[in-house]
């Protein structure tokens, strides 16, 4: 997937997976959408700052069919980013997510990542927008998977 970071969290990715997997605060948890746009340019995507900017962004929706729902992953599903001392990395990895029985007719375009530093506010405005990557598939009332890079879901090195 070819990945764009959000203007507001470049240089801290890596902070709000850590944060996440160590519970720092308590409720903070990583959420996954499916965007569905039309012809939206990665630069709007890139200066939202937050979950509720993504809405906002004309022509721009996430997939509202019954069965689908945002995946929310907490510390249990967040592991430490890993240190490359020998490629001067650190990257992020997640399970693939699965999006079970997504009803049809969605042209899903984008995988949207934000974090959520208290998850029990309940507000897409206190949702950080993180990242989004092009995520093309129609649903057809399968299972939609992102089937996460074997390199991690983002890495950061030296430039």
């Amino acid at each position: 997937m070819a990945s764009e970071i959000c203007n507001i969290s470049l240089g801290r990715m890596n902070e709000f997976a850590e944060r996440t997997n160590d519970s720092d605060p308590t409720n903070a948890v990583f959420v996954l959408a499916l965007i569905v746009d039309a012809a939206v340019t990665d630069n709007d995507y890139r200066d939202a700052d937050t979950m509720s900017a993504f809405e906002a962004i004309v022509g721009a929706t996430e997939v509202t069919d019954g069965s689908y729902a945002r995946i929310i992953l907490d510390d249990t599903d967040i592991a430490a980013s890993t240190v490359d001392d020998t490629g001067d990395t650190r990257s992020f990895d997640i399970a693939d997510q699965t999006w079970a029985s997504l009803a049809g007719g969605d042209a899903i375009t984008k995988l949207v990542v934000g974090y959520d530093s208290d998850s029990t506010a309940g507000t897409d405005a206190n949702i950080v927008a993180v990242a989004h990557y092009d995520f093309v598939v129609t649903s057809n009332g399968g299972d939609v998977v992102a089937q996460i890079n074997a390199s991690g879901l983002w890495q950061a090195g030296q430039v």
